[in-house]
């Protein structure tokens, strides 16, 4: 037997948090669905309560296809061209 330690060796990444909106009304919304079973369609109902509720608008739906594997990065650079904030979530 092979024991392997869970530790990382790579370096850390250097991350910022997004700053918070002070509001979203009026503000323009991304979905990215993860190629689950009704994601796109759970996704969606949840956007409409935006657009409801806060005069949001639905500017773009992308898919990564891979639930388990991160959204490619030039699929995020188009999206955030795009849009104010993006919903995204699993569709089981």
């Amino acid at each position: 037997m092979q024991l392997y330690a869970p530790t990382s060796t790579t370096p850390p990444r250097k991350s910022v948090r997004a700053p918070a909106l002070a509001s979203i009304d009026g503000l323009r919304i991304g979905i990215l669905e993860n190629g689950k079973l009704n994601a796109e369609e759970m996704l969606n109902e949840v956007a409409q309560l935006f657009v409801q509720r806060n005069g949001c608008t639905i500017r773009t739906l992308a898919s990564k296809k891979n639930a388990s594997a991160p959204a490619p990065g030039q699929t995020l650079v188009n999206v955030a061209q795009e849009v104010d904030f993006l919903l995204t979530g699993l569709g089981d």
